[in-house]
């Protein structure tokens, strides 16, 4: 019986320091996820085309960082970035897309 419950005891701990690493693990995919989002919205500054929802976005991803669940907060993420470059690709092609405009 004493055997068993070391190796009880011993599993538990295994868990514990797998779970634990797993969880470091997602705060660091998040914290890289919001980088790059982050980066890309900065861009979007920069060209003067930010959007609302992206803004929202990145509320949503920090919260759910907040909130330990890295899951949703990656995802936000992901979503902000995705919503970012889109709003770069829009910047930089209605830069050009107006001159191929024809004047009546």
């Amino acid at each position: 019986m004493k055997k068993l419950s070391n190796a009880l005891w011993w599993l538990a701990s295994l868990l514990s320091i797998g779970s634990a690493a797993f969880a470091a693990s997602s705060e660091a995919d998040f914290k890289s996820a919001y980088a790059r989002a982050d980066a890309a919205e900065q861009e979007a500054g920069r060209l003067r085309n930010q959007w609302l929802a992206t803004e929202a976005a990145l509320a949503d991803a920090r919260k759910a960082a907040e909130k330990q669940d890295f899951e949703t907060a990656i995802a936000a993420a992901k979503e902000a970035e995705a919503l970012a470059k889109a709003s770069i690709f829009q910047a930089t092609s209605e830069k050009e897309a107006w001159k191929n405009l024809e004047i009546h």
